[in-house]
């Protein structure tokens, strides 16, 4: 029996596995974008346990939750056009830009530069920390609890 089949009234090919043929898969990779909050790279896990257990991890999929939780028609829609990786990616973009001008605006703002850095490492991560976690509550309230 054939490896591969193609069916000529539908142009659709086959792979045979054991002892029968199934669908076969693209052979061309999809484009890989980076799905989670601000570049984890984990892969989209549509199940209700996934996930990772990292801090990063925790993050990745906040908006994912939410959109399983309190907007089950949206996530069910993209879910059934097949556009919730491509959405969640487009999510991921928005938050990665919105959180790298909020940490670069606001140690501006508050004089924390390279400088203070020098004098001060400890304090200069401490003030870093503090704009970061603003900056990321900034992000989650903007865009992914949206």
């Amino acid at each position: 029996m054939e490896k591969y089949i193609t069916d000529e009234k539908t142009g659709l090919k086959y792979e045979l596995i054991g002892d029968y043929y199934f669908l076969a898969g693209d052979d061309e990779p999809e484009e890989c974008r980076t799905i989670g909050i601000w570049g984890c790279g984990c892969p989209v896990d549509t199940s209700a346990e996934g996930g990772s257990t990292d801090r990063a991890g925790r993050r990745d999929q906040r908006h994912l939750r939410y959109l399983r939780q309190y907007k089950k028609i949206t996530y069910t829609a993209l879910v059934i056009e097949g556009k919730l990786p491509d959405y969640l990616a487009d999510v991921n973009e928005q938050a990665e830009e919105m959180l790298f001008q909020l940490v670069k605006q606001m140690a501006k703002d508050e004089g924390v530069d390279e400088a203070m850095k020098s004098r001060d490492q400890l304090y200069w991560i401490g003030c870093m920390n503090n704009i970061r976690n603003r900056a990321e509550e900034a992000v989650l309230n903007e865009i992914i609890y949206r």
